[in-house]
């Protein structure tokens, strides 16, 4: 045959013996080449074929078989190649089909490249690690503190343009996870493998927290001109941790859990009825917390000796101490996201309104330290009659000041405030300490500035 025509999107062209026939790539990529109609190609790599490891036919197929349905010479398209009649030229740049030239396992040979290239093609963040993290965790009984010590991070996901990243560990508490509550450690540059050897603690953390709460640990990378990046995180369950022993974490980061929803809601509706969800779940704690306040309480009975003067004077004739020695974890009050705190003390009933004292103002901060004793002239006959109210406000310059929280502890509270107030009165004499949850009204109480 001295010359054939191939069929194309333009006129027709004759290619004489001899002459090596041109082909645009913007042709071969765009369609068919075969008698009848222009058909697009249905998959482009059929036309490059990578065999899969895990081939399904025993033996590879050899060059001559890769390059049968590419051929492009007169001579190839002539001689049938396994074809009848004159459908030779229909393997011109044709993808490997059953039953086409060199076919005894060309169909094992397409699902093998469909599988390879689907194994390829897993290239997303679901499939890629994010990293490991290895921290310790103690909990100490007697100064209800949670110490956090995280060691290092190895294989972290890269997040920045060099292939490295900036971490850093970030932990909250749930829940009521809040800016009040974040702790963060420095920042590690240019590394997949940080090691960071710091301790971060959480003060004011009762046995109570420690049964409920869940620690928060993520790994996130810092970025200087954008917003920071999110790598992974890792959820701790406290009640894992005895107190007083050490216990040792290594854990794969892992995506944050989906919120469960319902599929009928939009998406402004979901996020809503998630956060009903984990509200009725805190039901139980029917007040809001607003962070930790440490009270020290001492009871001192009056004294026999009269011998004495200024203020153990004043401390002889019997009464009650009481020590305002830090907050914790405040809930925010002012734009900043922080508070001007200062504390108040009553011992109600006060018909003639002489036993507020007021701690001085820390500004901005929501873990203030005051370390401050107010007395309370009163004999114990009197004392359990008392209710000691302790309120926390933020100060704020040419307005009402805001209320934070307070506590009450009397013989008719509940819980820790009732066991704290029972155990200054057994203890005469003795300083006892102890944390308490803010709530943000008082039973009972009339709030006023």
């Amino acid at each position: 045959m001295r010359s054939f025509t191939l069929a194309l999107s333009v006129s027709p062209m004759t290619v004489r013996k001899g002459k090596r026939l041109g082909i645009s790539i913007q042709e071969h990529m765009a369609i068919d080449v075969c008698p009848g109609p222009i058909r697009p190609i249905r998959q482009i790599s059929a036309y490059f074929p990578r065999l899969s490891p895990t081939s399904s036919f025993s033996e590879p197929l050899s060059p001559n078989q890769v390059a049968a349905p590419t051929a492009l010479s007169p001579s190839s398209a002539g001689q049938g190649g396994g074809a009848t009649g004159g459908g030779g030229s229909s393997s011109l740049l044709s993808p490997l089909l059953p039953g086409a030239a060199g076919g005894g396992g060309s169909l094992s040979a397409m699902s093998s490249m469909d599988t390879s290239i689907e194994i390829d093609s897993c290239d997303s963040d679901d499939n890629t690690s994010l990293g490991t993290l290895e921290f310790d965790l103690l909990y100490e009984r007697a100064t209800s503190s949670l110490h956090c010590i995280v060691l290092r991070a190895k294989g972290l996901k890269p997040m920045d343009f060099n292939g490295l990243a900036d971490p850093y560990v970030k932990l909250h508490l749930l829940p009521g996870a809040c800016k009040a509550n974040k702790l963060k450690t420095k920042t590690v540059r240019n590394t997949l493998n940080p090691v960071w050897n710091e301790t971060l603690t959480y003060c004011g953390i009762t046995e109570e927290d420690m049964y409920r709460k869940t620690l928060r640990v993520s790994v996130c990378d810092e970025d200087k001109l954008t917003h920071n990046e999110f790598i992974g995180e890792s959820r701790v369950a406290l009640r894992r941790v005895k107190p007083d022993q050490t216990k040792h974490f290594n854990i794969c980061l892992e995506h944050p859990p989906p919120l469960p929803s319902p599929t009928a809601m939009s998406t402004a509706l979901r996020g809503i009825s998630c956060y009903l969800r984990e509200w009725e779940t805190e039901q139980q704690r029917s007040l809001e917390e607003r962070g930790r306040l440490l009270l020290c309480l001492q009871y001192f009975p009056p004294a026999s000796d009269g011998n004495v003067k200024g203020e153990a004077k004043e401390r002889a004739r019997g009464g009650l101490c009481v020590g305002v020695k830090r907050c914790a974890h405040l809930a925010a009050m002012d734009v900043n996201g922080y508070s001007d705190p200062y504390v108040k003390t009553y011992l109600k009933p006060d018909v003639q309104k002489k036993s507020k004292h007021k701690t001085a103002v820390i500004k901005k901060t929501l873990n203030p330290e005051f370390n401050e004793e107010f007395f309370y002239e009163i004999t114990f006959s009197e004392l359990a009659t008392k209710t000691l109210e302790v309120t926390v406000w933020d100060y704020d310059l040419g307005k009402s000041n805001d209320f934070i929280g307070g506590v009450s502890l009397g013989c008719h509270s509940q819980g820790e405030t009732l066991q704290h107030w029972i155990d200054c009165l057994k203890n005469k004499g003795k300083k006892v300490e102890r944390w308490h949850t803010l709530t943000n009204e008082l039973p009972g109480s009339t709030l006023q500035e």
